[in-house]
């Protein structure tokens, strides 16, 4: 039997660039290629059809699920393992609904990882044990004025003290208000709550 081909996708270099050196040290693993989205992802699968991806959960452009959900109708065999630095996503559970095979938290040992891609190259699924998959059907959630005017702000990238000035309220409060954002969207930080709240059609912007 061959070596695993595995094709990395991830947007932070450094990242890309450990988990390579410590695959190809693997006699039967090697990375084929390598992408810094989601969208580039569907395209370099297609063209070279590795045997495993390794997909960040969030990226810009593309993310991890979403790619997933394309990759899968394309390429049904190829499996992809998710890395998420969060172990309670709703993303992450909307990657695992699209046919993910496994999922490792990003903290977790090189050694679950390596574990995992043995895994589902042979068929099996591998969902790390810290990650807790949360329910996609709850209602959507309503929030208050004030809560409205955090996400829309924290969507334009504003940093939690520009919030705080915007809104003459303290820094904790913003915090606050992350927070309860956070738990209505079950979302893990700003990124997601802001993908989430995007593809729910929440927001007024």
């Amino acid at each position: 039997m061959g070596k695993i081909s595995v094709l990395l996708v991830d947007d932070h270099a450094l990242m890309r660039m450990g988990i390579r050196s410590l695959v190809e040290l693997q006699p039967d693993m090697e990375i084929v290629g390598e992408c810094d989205d989601g969208a580039s992802a569907i395209q370099v699968a297609q063209d070279l059809k590795p045997d495993v991806i390794i997909m960040d959960l969030m990226m810009p452009s593309l993310g991890g699920a979403d790619a997933t959900k394309s990759i899968k109708s394309i390429l049904p065999p190829t499996k992809i393992i998710i890395l998420s630095s969060f172990g309670t996503s709703v993303e992450m559970t909307r990657a695992i609904s699209f046919g993910a095979d496994g999922a490792v938290l990003k903290e977790s040992p090189i050694t679950e990882l390596l574990a995992s891609i043995r895994t589902v190259a042979a068929g099996g699924m591998a969902i790390d044990k810290q990650i807790e998959l949360v329910a996609q059907s709850s209602p959507c959630p309503t929030f208050t004025p004030r809560q409205e005017a955090v996400i829309d702000s924290i969507t334009r990238g504003l940093s939690n003290d520009d919030i705080a000035i915007q809104l003459g309220i303290s820094k904790s409060r913003v915090k606050q208000h992350l927070n309860e954002i956070y738990e209505k969207l079950g979302a893990a930080n700003r990124a997601e709550a802001v993908a989430i709240a995007l593809r729910k059609h929440l927001l007024k912007t």
